[in-house]
């Protein structure tokens, strides 16, 4: 078996291990959490907690526990709830179905949204998807699902808000997953097209008379296999993204399950959970494995199939300055301000001079918490991003291990790994960080590894192994140098990304906690009182909007340079390598 094969089965083993292991990894007695669960005024004496650790079998040790727990996993036993005594199997199934359910009608709306970016590029034969589809793509789905609920649920009151009674309550839940994912795949095909068509064989099949729909299906065929990976990474996201917005919109689904379980610390409901959702994501990458190797047949299945370069999205170069000054007045006119000081006289207050931005549901000024919270978020956001560089250069040195490390990594959203850090670690701004920079390292370490790759090959280096140069020296005075600049860069043009991933989580309680005025915990607050004060809820949502604008655009203007290289990082796009000392483009993050 190969490196990156070896890695990829590690690394899935040591993620069913942590999950097997919750109740050893949590740093809380279990017995304790079960205690209270079954009778809150049963006193907690050494004797009752032991019969319920021998009862629950959690004083046989981690290694004996992790066996028992797989064996009955394998025979589809679950386990029994801590919280309700129920078995867990039927709650995951019936959350499972409900989950599929909104995917499938989410996928179906991106599906649409993609074709419709795409549909005007095949009747011009050129143009591109743009920065429409490129912000479309950026939009956190926490953020539409509030938006959608603020503006359809309780300003128009076209549709419902929340449960789970019938299609009409899927409308909402579904806009909200498949905009984001709908316009990712849409720029991605409408970018790749424009080349396609200007190839030699589109020109031959038009001058004997083929038709337009005839060219246009074979123009989708050649663009589709390279992408289709892609395809498999946003059904991913679905997995991720539907989590926040089962919450938002009140649905069963085993998103919300698993949050709520990870909450109550409710854990044999948690594994169960957490092992449905990593098993939605790896079928997805298997099953994206699969159609491309259908769409490429016998004879292409094991070439490297690539497509051109797709042309950059063009921006002016005062889009990121006009977003990113109004982000930094905004951001200064807030820290001026006390975020924490509470007066109850003045809750729910509107905009006004004292208060730019009104008050929330305490009184406490909104435009002080947040630019409080920005300063915070940020500065995780790039600790988070540092850590993830250093890991990135180190394991471009191994891009066997990096690879198979990633397809798991991949195949695991940030809040399914922020789900699972709570469990462990409880809820907080470091757990958040360390389950953001788990999942953040691999594009960053695909493109190390392509660029040490070629580095490592170049005429140049050959010559100074030629003339004696020791390896020590050939990696600090030419390797290191070479790689460390545009992945470096490659980081920075990711930094938004990451506190948008940052917020998500603080979004659905698994990040900061009150009263931590950070971005993502502001808008779940303001959602308690969204119908009297829309305002509390609207400034953090346009914040995170000019926070996706501003990295849409500053990707674009980066990629849009002289010399600068729109090409993948190896994440499956199926474009080429990038060169060394050139940036990929910044696609969405599922983040």
């Amino acid at each position: 078996m190969s490196t990156a094969g070896l890695a990829r089965l590690g690394c899935l083993a040591g993620v069913v291990a942590a999950v097997g292991l919750l109740p050893w990894l949590s740093g809380r007695d279990p017995a304790l959490t079960v205690l209270r669960a079954r009778s809150a005024e049963q006193e907690a004496t050494p004797e009752a907690l032991a019969a319920i650790r021998a009862d629950l079998g959690l004083d046989a040790g981690p290694l004996t526990m992790l066996g028992n727990w797989a064996s009955r996993a394998l025979r589809g036993d679950l386990g029994t709830s801590w919280v309700s005594g129920t078995d867990v199997l039927p709650s995951v199934v019936s959350g499972l179905q409900v989950s599929l359910s909104l995917m499938a009608a989410a996928f179906g709306v991106a599906v649409l949204l993609a074709c419709a970016l795409v549909v005007p590029v095949l009747i011009r034969g050129r143009g591109s998807a743009g920065a429409f589809a490129a912000m479309l793509a950026a939009v956190p789905e926490f953020l539409l699902a509030t938006v959608a609920l603020l503006v359809c649920g309780v300003w128009l009151g076209v549709l419902p808000t929340s449960g789970w009674q019938g299609p009409q309550y899927l409308v909402l839940p579904a806009l909200a997953l498949g905009v984001p994912a709908g316009g990712l795949l849409g720029r991605l095909v409408a970018d790749a097209l424009p080349a396609v068509l200007d190839e030699r064989w589109v020109e031959l099949w038009r001058g004997a008379g083929v038709g337009r729909v005839r060219v246009s299906a074979a123009a989708l065929r050649r663009v589709l296999p390279p992408l289709v990976p892609q395809f498999g990474m946003a059904a991913v996201g679905l997995t991720g993204g539907a989590v926040a917005v089962e919450t938002v919109f009140a649905v069963p689904g085993i998103g919300r399950t698993a949050l709520g379980a990870a909450k109550s610390q409710d854990l044999p409901l948690l594994q169960g959970s957490v092992l449905a959702l990593l098993a939605l994501g790896l079928a997805a990458g298997a099953l994206a494995a699969l159609v491309r190797r259908r769409l490429l047949g016998p004879a292409l299945r094991d070439a490297g199939l690539t497509l051109p370069a797709p042309r950059p999205v063009r921006t002016h170069p005062a889009v990121p300055v006009v977003l990113g000054a109004i982000l930094l007045v905004t951001i200064g006119w807030g820290l001026l301000r006390d975020p924490y000081a509470v007066d109850t006289t003045a809750r729910l207050l509107a905009p006004s001079w004292a208060h730019p931005l009104g008050t929330d549901g305490l009184g406490r000024d909104v435009l002080a918490r947040l630019g409080h919270g920005a300063a915070s978020t940020v500065g995780t956001a790039a600790a988070v991003s540092a850590v993830s560089l250093l890991l990135s250069l180190a394991l471009g040195f191994l891009p066997g291990v990096a690879t198979g490390a990633a397809d798991i990594a991949n195949a695991l959203p940030p809040v399914i790994v922020g789900i699972l850090v709570a469990a462990a670690a409880g809820p907080g701004t470091g757990g958040a960080a360390l389950a953001v920079a788990l999942i953040s390292w691999p594009p960053l370490a695909a493109h190390a590894a392509v660029l040490v790759q070629e580095i490592r090959a170049s005429a140049f280096l050959t010559a100074q192994r030629a003339m004696g140069a020791p390896p020590f020296w050939i990696l600090t005075r030419h390797v290191l140098p070479s790689v460390a600049g545009p992945v470096t860069r490659h980081a920075l043009l990711r930094l938004p990304g990451i506190a948008l991933a940052l917020a998500s989580l603080g979004f659905i309680g698994l990040g900061a906690q009150p009263p931590a005025p950070e971005w993502g915990l502001l808008l779940d607050e303001s959602r308690a009182y969204v119908e009297r004060a829309p305002w509390a809820a609207l400034a953090p949502a346009v914040a995170l909007a000019l926070l996706a604008g501003l990295a849409v655009s500053t990707a674009a203007y980066a990629e849009s340079r002289p010399g600068s290289s729109s090409r993948g990082t190896g994440r499956g796009t199926g474009h080429s390598a990038p060169s060394p000392r050139k940036e990929p483009s910044l696609e969405h993050s599922a983040s």
